[in-house]
């Protein structure tokens, strides 16, 4: 079973902070898993790249081509949060 994205923060780069469903909190540096072209291409630029949101309908992160990436995609290739303690990973997201 698959868990959703609820939440997405982008602290650096290409580098997403996630929380998904029951709370937890992972990171994925997305230069790693995208090629930034085809759909991918406008994500590129570190501010498009920014305006990320979360998708609730379908559970994952979109930006706004339409461009997505599949919340289990996400998840397995992300890495538990591993920054400072009381440091937030992501905001909510505004949709």
């Amino acid at each position: 079973m698959s868990k959703d994205v609820i939440s997405v923060g982008c602290p650096d780069g290409h580098q997403l902070s996630l929380v998904f469903e029951g709370g937890e909190r992972r990171e994925i540096d997305m230069a790693d898993l995208l090629a930034f072209e085809g759909i991918f291409a406008p994500p590129a630029d570190p501010a498009f790249f920014r305006r990320v949101e979360v998708n609730p309908d379908v559970g994952t992160i979109i930006w706004l081509n339409g461009a997505d990436v599949c919340p289990d995609v996400l998840y397995e290739r992300s890495h538990p949060f591993q920054g400072p303690a009381g440091v937030e990973p992501a905001r909510p997201s505004s949709r």
